[in-house]
């Protein structure tokens, strides 16, 4: 595996589990209207949840982390979590 992944670009490797896999990632409430402009200000003391595919397209912001589970799942997603 070491031997592909040297030779995958950004783009390549972000497409692989396209459609497939979607990772959960807390989010501070002053990085939201980068990924979801659509949202409303947010009390930077609400624990924030979002849901993104493989290729990093947002799915779900949410403040229930079991949320993005649901939704994962709804939508047939295998979840991976980013620390």
């Amino acid at each position: 595996m070491k031997e592909a992944n040297s030779h995958l670009t950004k783009t390549e490797l972000a497409v692989i589990g396209n459609g497939e896999v979607a990772y959960i990632r807390k989010m501070r409430s002053e990085e939201v209207s980068k990924c979801f402009p659509e949202a409303p200000d947010i009390d930077p003391s609400v624990d924030l949840w979002a849901l993104f595919g493989a290729d990093g397209t947002p799915i779900l912001l949410t403040d229930n982390r079991s949320s993005t589970f649901f939704k994962a799942a709804e939508d047939e997603l295998k979840t991976v979590s980013l620390h």
